[in-house]
């Protein structure tokens, strides 16, 4: 994840090592500099994924909204790096909604885009290996975790994500909702999110208007299952 380097200070770890986890792990400062973050590349075209989301709104999802939770991070941790460096404890205890929220929106669509896949490069193709196996002794099989994925984030009342999940202590899948720019992290220290579906209203309204479940129908046609069983074998090896 890019990150460039923008003054020394002390290491701002506050607020942060929840929401981030090992996610962020190189893009968290280290002691006696302060980082900030920058928008990652898309490994595809804004159109590859179409029909099943258009160009249009992977670029604006992309170049405006994830730009903006960057921007509004990056501004929170300078505004927290010069609290901590003044002694104030009021701002630095007020801008922990501002981080957890834009850094959240950071952590959530970096997870986002390596969740999604064009069809030509594999996207929509089910798991198989130790993931495979794993959806199928949680749930049955394939189809019945996906729908659950998708009557939960129907459900979801406002904006957020759901969630396939891995307790990596207990080696267990999990299902789990999350409100707003809530990383997963944040049901669970030790849950890493294998796929993550953005159900806030920019993420398909263009396309599908008000009707997420037709979005949830369709994204899974490019999920990227190859990135998800990656991270469930580092996690579970």
């Amino acid at each position: 994840m890019a990150f460039r380097s923008l003054a020394t200070g002390k290491t701002l770890a506050l607020g942060l090592k929840a929401a981030e986890g090992r996610l962020l792990a190189s893009g968290v400062a280290q002691s006696g500099s302060l980082h900030t973050f920058s928008l990652p590349d898309l490994p595809y075209d804004y159109g590859a994924l179409e029909p099943a989301i258009s160009g249009e709104i992977m670029q604006l999802h992309h170049q405006k909204h994830h730009q903006t939770y960057i921007t509004n991070y990056n501004k929170a941790l300078e505004q927290l790096h010069d609290a901590i460096t003044k002694g104030d404890s009021v701002t630095t205890v007020r801008l922990q909604s501002a981080i957890k929220f834009n850094g959240g929106g950071h952590i959530n669509h970096s997870v986002f885009w390596k969740n999604l896949a064009p069809i030509h490069e594999g996207g929509g193709e089910p798991p198989k290996g130790s993931l495979g196996y794993a959806i199928n002794t949680h749930f049955g099989t394939l189809e019945s975790l996906v729908q659950k994925m998708n009557a939960e984030g129907a459900a979801l009342q406002g904006s957020g994500w759901v969630w396939l999940g891995v307790d990596k202590e207990l080696k267990k899948l999990v299902v789990e909702t999350t409100a707003n720019q809530d990383p997963l992290v944040t049901k669970g220290s030790n849950l890493v999110p294998l796929v993550g579906i953005d159900v806030w209203e920019h993420a398909y309204y263009l396309q599908y208007k008000n009707v997420r479940p037709d979005y949830l129908k369709n994204i899974w046609k490019v999920i990227n299952w190859k990135y998800a069983s990656e991270v469930y074998d580092r996690e579970c090896p």
